[in-house]
């Protein structure tokens, strides 16, 4: 986020920040174990694949991602930061979400092999401005039971506008929302002596 000129921050919202960010192995590793839920030291392995999503006909609609990573299970986590207010951002994440996932097999490849794949919206807007909830997990669930059909894809959704003024939580992803919504040195600075992965941003 630094550059020469000390007085410049560059945000992480800024989409160009976010994908240098996400480009140094050892913060994405700390960002994908709190989108995961596990600590870092699990994660032995993730790589950057292709953001341009692969077109079957010519005039099929041409997506490209902000960032797609692959753990060593085969899980594909793409992560889009989003600032300004996109009305049809519902219709994008399963858009996403589904070439993501079907993009894992070739012909004659059999379904078992298809992996987890989780769509992670980082958003500086209000994507659900009923209730206050700032970080939400989404999932294909039965109606009547609740019971989930399969947990193979999965929608993760962080409203930064919604971080509380104080907030304690044990939740390494809120603290991951918090980093992503500092605006000053200072902010980055006190962040920075909280966790490794931020000191190393």
């Amino acid at each position: 986020m630094k550059k020469n000129n000390d007085a410049f921050i560059m945000l992480p919202t800024v989409d160009f920040c976010f994908k240098e960010l996400m480009n140094n192995p050892k913060i994405r590793k700390g960002f994908v174990a709190a989108v995961m839920g596990i600590r870092p030291e699990e994660i032995q392995e993730t790589r950057l694949l292709p953001t341009e999503l692969s077109r079957h006909t010519p005039d099929e609609k041409l997506g490209i991602l902000d960032v797609l990573v692959l753990m060593q299970n085969g899980t594909r986590i793409n992560m889009e930061m989003q600032v300004r207010y996109f009305a049809s951002w519902s219709e994008r994440v399963l858009y996403y979400l589904s070439n993501v996932f079907c993009s894992q097999l070739a012909e004659g490849e059999p379904y078992e092999r298809m992996q987890k794949c989780i769509h992670v919206s980082i958003l500086d807007f209000i994507h659900f401005p009923e209730d206050e909830e700032c970080y939400r997990k989404i999932h294909f669930r039965d109606d009547k039971t609740g019971k989930i059909y399969s947990d193979k894809m999965e929608i993760q959704i962080l409203e930064l506008k919604k971080l509380p003024g104080e907030l304690v939580s044990g939740e390494d992803i809120i603290a991951w929302m918090r980093f992503f919504s500092s605006r000053s040195r200072e902010d980055f600075e006190r962040m920075a002596k909280t966790n490794e992965y931020f000191e190393e941003a």
